[in-house]
């Protein structure tokens, strides 16, 4: 494959960050934000043509004889070299799940760019404080996204990792002059970086006993030929493998290396994917512009935890405790954050925790693939769920954008009755509602359903745990709309915020997702996407999903939905007291999920009572008063003794002569006195 069109989908959005971070403040708003997008839509059609050219060209190169679909590097150069196998590289390694991201993150990030446009403008047309600034933050991120996904090897991955987290960094805190936005902004960049460290400790373990970095290497078939791994030069992808299928594989308090290295490399996707106990801050990275909260927080940043796991995918299947271990912090993140978004009141703290919660499905999906269940299902509904949340979750995350610009409210009791003000906002908003809940035909119906087929296949026990989660979600998502949408009549309260559609530039971008959400899910991913490149099923059509889902899954988790949203309308459409009713009946239950079981309160206890008043505070005395002191001590007697014996340097002549003859004669002295 000619490398140009790749190189340039990673040369465009670097170009246009540093553009506009140098030259952008010389710009007019107008023309910068119009770069910007223009250079977003390039890298979109690029990114289009590379990814429907891997997926429907049938070449060879991509396509093996027996139809499985290859991994192909496009480029790879040698940036470090450590030893003859230890080598760093950056390049750019296309296959299923790659191509996927190279239409889900420049979709996504050109929508944004484009409904940036208007929302980044207030009422009277004037721009906000650093909006030149603000686009190339946007192509830094859009940037260091897409070096992620096309790395070639784990130690590429994880220096555009990093790069993602500063561009977060940096959305995040855009209002640097809004306290809340920079404390978020730190505890966003803190956080994933405990998180990140744990990631380098596993990259380090992994490639130390492999002896590379290299990502076709570290996930390529297994085949027989080393016994002893203590014996044998690792240089090669079947001797990776096999380290780890023998006795001889190390171990480290009962468990092996490979599960170490996997789990802390996975300590890494809970980070950036705001897993349990590392999702603090994600519900306060909501103080960037909506905008952010959909490029990053939605779509892409947070998802890749879950690619990261999807990448390694074929050695966490040698390890399943690594795999357990996925499964239990993804149904337990899945399930706290479902229930914490049924209480929130600020709409974007809502969708925040729908976006753990259905990151976590994601995760639980991953841990509970096997190759031997339907072609590892899991697998493939994990990125597939991947695919079409990123839409549905984007639009809402826009659609919330549109209400806030129109109310200036985050609030929804500042809102209701808004389907007569805004109604293209209210039919979108409705779309991204219904997918998100997996009400046939919309998207999150195809891949939701898959994921719990596969929980089905796993455990009867994850199946139902995922289900009631399932049922959460379509409840406290029309709990939102009706609020927002129905519940009472509106009051205008300011007239500078009376509600209204919004411009152009915002509605197309809620228009176009609102029409993939409707159509994602009938994406054959089956056919195209699949943890070892071979086909699951034939591909029957436009109604191929259709035809291979297990209806016997897909029918009650159907029915669990509406069951869900019948009950959010009796609850929440018309103004009512059953809501004041059930919290009033379990009051201590409604208290722990407002304010989100009450995780920042214990980080803020162990940091500041324990870390800082039990460990760091005894610590600083110990420097102020022990090693301080003692060096001030040793001052104070050197400072004090050279001030006895001053005086021997005082410049008289006549008494350096008297100093020198005491000395002779008690030198003398000595002397005979020796000799007697």
């Amino acid at each position: 494959m000619d490398i140009t069109l790749p190189l340039l989908i990673l040369v465009i959005p670097l170009f246009m960050f540093l553009l506009l971070g140098l030259t952008g403040m010389k710009m007019s708003h107008k023309l910068a934000g119009t770069l910007g997008t223009l250079g977003m839509g390039t890298v979109l059609v690029l990114s289009y043509i590379t990814a429907f050219t891997y997926f429907f060209s049938g070449a060879p190169e991509f396509i093996s004889q027996a139809g499985d679909r290859l991994q192909l590097t496009v480029f790879n150069v040698t940036w470090l070299q450590f030893s003859e196998s230890l080598v760093i590289k950056l390049g750019f390694l296309l296959d299923p799940i790659s191509a996927m991201m190279l239409i889900v993150i420049p979709t996504i990030s050109f929508m944004v760019h484009l409904y940036s446009l208007g929302y980044m403008r207030d009422h009277h047309g004037v721009y906000e404080h650093g909006f030149q600034r603000f686009y190339a933050f946007l192509s830094l991120f859009s940037f260091s996204m897409l070096g992620l996904v096309v790395a070639t090897n784990i130690f590429q991955m994880y220096i555009f990792w990093e790069l993602v987290g500063a561009s977060s960094y940096l959305l995040i805190g855009f209002y640097y002059k809004k306290p809340s936005a920079v404390s978020a902004s730190k505890k966003a960049f803190i956080v994933t970086r405990f998180a990140d460290l744990g990631f380098l400790i596993g990259i380090l373990v992994l490639s130390y006993y492999t002896g590379t970095f290299d990502f076709m290497a570290l996930t390529s078939a297994p085949v027989d030929g080393i016994a002893n791994v203590s014996q044998v030069s690792i240089t090669t992808a079947e001797g990776i493998r096999n380290i780890f299928e023998t006795s001889a594989a190390p171990m480290f308090m009962g468990a092996s290396v490979l599960t170490w290295a996997l789990v802390l490399i996975f300590m890494g996707g809970m980070g950036k994917s705001a897993m349990m106990p590392l999702h603090i801050w994600l519900p306060d990275a909501m103080e960037g512009p909506t905008p952010v909260s959909a490029l990053i927080h939605a779509a892409t940043m947070v998802v890749a935890g879950v690619y990261l796991v999807a990448r390694l995918f074929p050695l966490y299947l040698m390890q399943e405790a690594a795999l357990d271990i996925i499964v239990v912090v993804g149904a337990l993140t899945a399930f706290y954050a479902a229930m914490v978004a049924c209480t929130q009141v600020d709409i974007k703290r809502v969708l925040a925790f729908s976006t753990i919660s259905q990151i976590a499905f994601m995760m639980v999906s991953l841990g509970v693939a096997r190759p031997e269940f339907h072609h590892g299902v899991g697998y493939m509904a994990g990125m597939f769920h991947l695919f079409t949340h990123a839409m549905f979750k984007a639009l809402l995350f826009l659609c919330a954008g549109a209400l806030i610009h129109a109310i200036g409210s985050n609030d929804y009791t500042a809102m209701h009755g808004l389907r007569k003000y805004m109604p293209i906002t209210h039919i979108t908003f409705l779309i991204g509602c219904l997918a998100i809940a997996g009400i046939i035909p919309f998207a999150g119906f195809f891949s939701k359903d898959e994921i719990l087929t596969a929980c089905f296949g796993n455990s009867t026990v994850w199946y139902i745990w995922m289900s009631v989660v399932a049922g959460l979600t379509a409840f406290y998502m029309f709990r939102l709309y009706y609020l927002i949408f129905w519940w009472k009549e509106h009051k205008v309260h300011n007239p500078e915020h009376a509600p209204h559609d919004q411009p152009w530039t915002m509605t197309l971008p809620l228009v176009l997702l609102a029409a993939v959400s409707c159509v994602a899910g009938f994406v054959p991913f089956g056919t195209l996407v699949t943890w070892n490149g071979e086909p699951m099923y034939a591909y029957e059509g436009f109604l191929t999903n259709l035809k291979h889902l297990d209806w016997s899954v897909a029918s009650i988790s159907l029915a669990v939905a509406v069951v869900a949203i019948i009950i959010a309308t009796v609850m929440y459409k018309k103004e009512n007291p059953l809501p004041a009713k059930m919290k009033n009946a379990l009051p201590a239950l409604w208290d722990w999920c407002y304010h989100r079981f009450y995780w920042d309160e214990l980080y803020q206890f162990i940091t500041h009572k324990i870390i800082f008043g039990c460990i760091s505070r005894p610590i600083a005395w110990f420097d102020r008063h022990i090693i301080d002191g003692t060096m001030d001590g040793l001052a104070a007697v050197t400072n004090k003794a050279s001030v006895a014996i001053k005086g021997l340097q005082s410049g008289k002549v006549q008494m350096y002569v008297w100093f020198y003859l005491a000395g002779a004669l008690l030198l003398g002295a000595i002397t005979a006195i020796c000799l007697m």
